[in-house]
């Protein structure tokens, strides 16, 4: 006689494992979330920093500077390595009487950052200028309180990705949206100035630092246009990207809703979209220089537009509200026939030239940009403008 075991062989529902999981790992992101919070709010950073200040100052009393280094051949090398320091300002971070050490850079000698920068993390300022750095360090990401990156007129070729990369929680392999990203890694910035590099694209998560408001990416030649993650800098006011290659407008930058200033100039744009009276805070736009044929109707739907800069002889359709409008500043210029004509011979030739000559059309392209500057704000004021300006270049030949 046999004896029958019986074996009772568990049965698990699938969908209720799952659905437990999923609480638990809520859970724990849930935790998570508020063990960050509590590290933000925590006195803990803010203390360390004011201690690395102190211990800067007694160091290093005056502002720490090296400047004046021979390069050879009895030439002095004129670049200089400076950490000043600054009064906070409307920094709302920073308490009342509190200083900031701001970073500065210049020379055409220096092709990297000097190494103790890395350390150096509660710096609030980057200002680099007029160097031969080609791509910006690795340890950028940690300078978490930096609030102004000014790079212009330097070599770089790329901006790194993890200048706003935003954190995603990956559970067994895949990635959970329940929780909400955490900002990115320099989510304090508040203005980046890149122009007169040699980009040739920005990164996207570039659009994670949304307390930017000032971003300035003038006069990289190569750079045709921006990412749509960009639409997420809600923040921005002030966008510049004249004097690259766009054929277009960006579409990120019609959705960013707070902007004041826009300026295009200097670009192959060749129209102007009809949905641009998107941009209801607009007050500046900049568009001369391009291969505009006509002006939208829709500008003149802004009510916040005052001042507007058209340029071209090929302009055939201008809308009678924007010319006529007494609150809206419109200046068209007329560029002469020899400043085209040369700036055609200075493209033909361009893959030829050495750096000596780009160096030289981008100082008169800097020129060029500050005297309109310049020109705009003496109109700001004014009720009545001129509604054209000739412009008027003189070519000698010796």
């Amino acid at each position: 006689m046999t004896l029958e075991r019986k074996v009772h062989v568990p049965a698990y529902d699938v969908l209720a494992v799952r659905s437990l999981w999923e609480v638990r790992v809520k859970k724990q992101q849930q935790r998570q979330r508020k063990e960050h919070e509590r590290k933000e709010r925590s006195a803990l950073a803010k203390i360390e920093q004011q201690w690395q200040y102190r211990i800067y100052c007694k160091t290093a009393s005056p502002p720490r500077t090296h400047h004046g280094t021979h390069a050879g051949d009895g030439e002095v090398d004129e670049s200089s390595f400076l950490l000043a320091e600054r009064p906070c300002g409307e920094d709302p971070d920073a308490s009342d009487g509190d200083k900031k050490l701001v970073f500065q850079l210049d020379g055409r000698q220096w092709k990297d950052f000097p190494r103790e920068l890395q350390w150096m993390t509660y710096l609030r300022e980057w200002h680099v200028t007029s160097t031969q750095i080609q791509k910006l360090p690795d340890y950028l990401s940690s300078f978490t309180l930096l609030t102004v990156l000014d790079l212009p007129k330097n070599a770089l070729t790329e901006l790194p990705p993890d200048i706003g990369e935003m954190r995603l929680v990956v559970f067994l392999g895949v990635p959970t949206f329940n929780q909400a990203p955490s900002p990115g890694k320099l989510a304090a910035l508040r203005e980046l100035n890149v122009s007169f590099n040699r980009l040739r694209g920005v990164p996207a998560q570039l659009g994670d630092c949304q307390n930017l408001e000032r971003l300035e990416l003038a006069g990289n030649a190569n750079l045709c246009q921006l990412p749509f993650e960009l639409s997420a800098l809600k923040k921005l006011r002030h966008l510049d990207v004249a004097q690259n290659n766009m054929a277009s407008i960006p579409i990120c930058a019609l959705r960013m809703s707070n902007l004041q200033l826009l300026d295009l100039s200097h670009n192959r744009l060749s129209d102007l979209p009809q949905d641009m009276d998107r941009l209801q805070q607009l007050q500046t736009l900049l568009v001369h220089k391009n291969k505009l044929t006509y002006v939208p109707q829709c500008l003149a739907n802004i009510p916040t537009l005052s001042m507007m800069v058209v340029s071209g002889e090929e302009l055939v359709c201008i809308p009678t509200r924007l010319c006529s409008n007494p609150s809206i500043k419109f200046i068209r210029l007329y560029d002469s026939p020899a400043s085209d004509k040369k700036e055609e011979e200075i493209h033909e030739r361009g893959r030829g030239r050495g750096r000596w000559r780009e160096e030289e059309e981008m100082m008169k392209d800097i020129s060029e940009k500050e005297f309109m500057e310049v020109y705009v704000d003496t109109l700001k004021d004014r009720e009545d403008v001129p509604y054209a300006t000739t412009k008027v270049s003189i070519s000698c030949l010796l």
